[in-house]
């Protein structure tokens, strides 16, 4: 069994319907609207709705963050690089690379920006990286549901084959010259980001296109791999967004 908890992360893999639902364990003790509008989804979809102490809803969860909701669900279905690929949300493609994130918070808090800075979805390894579990979802409020996420097996590999499908690569690392907002990303264009503490791979970060750097001010000579990834993230949606009011001005 897979459990997915907390009221956006249930909420939204119910809407996604990427899932297959067991059933719902909610609170007996929360009568709030937010659950009343959980419970009526649930019904409308068919899906059975238990109410259960919070001790049993803790021990599903492996923690006390579920708010009351935790839902036995099928596994998380992953998608191939071309499904990313498809994901086109608009003009420019725009596909998030994640070489070796480990922490399960890091990788929530990235597909919730990935997905609204409306990419087309993200490359994880199969191996040494955090998975879409329980607490994902729930970091993510419920965005891992919504993006078409890759397993892939070599992300040095993956890198050169978005290239050879005519995808810029842009590596983020902290020594590289060029700053990440010097870089005109009007172009299909992949991010590539690296690990905790570790950073890119040596070989994946010969293979990108392009190597780019947040200016670190201050005493720390980085940020934390996911307010990276959302500082990058928005300067792309930034510079798209003025292209696009430039063309309709004209």
């Amino acid at each position: 069994m897979h459990y997915i908890y907390g009221i956006n992360s249930v909420t939204e893999a119910l809407k996604a319907r990427g899932r297959n639902f067991e059933w719902v364990g909610m609170a007996k003790e929360r009568h709030d609207i937010r659950l009343q509008r959980l419970i009526e989804d649930c019904r409308r979809l068919s899906v059975p709705v238990r109410f259960l102490q919070r001790t049993e809803l803790d021990r599903m969860a492996g923690n006390a963050a579920h708010q009351g909701v935790v839902a036995v669900t099928s596994a998380k279905q992953y998608s191939d690089l071309d499904d990313v690929l498809a994901g086109k949300r608009g003009q420019y493609s725009l596909v998030v690379v994640l070489d070796g994130v480990e922490d399960p918070h890091n990788l929530g808090a990235i597909l919730r920006t990935t997905d609204a800075a409306g990419a087309n979805g993200v490359v994880i390894p199969e191996r040494r990286a955090a998975s879409v579990t329980g607490t994902v979802t729930k970091a993510s409020a419920g965005a891992s549901e919504h993006l078409p996420i890759a397993k892939v097996t070599n992300i040095a590999r993956t890198v050169e084959e978005l290239k050879e499908r005519n995808i810029w690569t842009v590596g983020l690392d902290e020594h590289a010259k060029q700053t990440y907002d010097a870089l005109d990303y009007n172009m299909d264009c992949a991010l590539v980001l690296g690990a905790e503490g570790k950073g890119l791979h040596d070989l994946v970060k010969r293979k990108c296109d392009f190597l780019v750097s947040i200016p670190m001010l201050g005493k720390v000579p980085s940020l934390n791999v996911s307010v990276a990834a959302a500082v990058v993230l928005y300067e792309i949606v930034r510079q798209r967004r003025a292209r696009e009011g430039s063309a309709s001005a004209k």
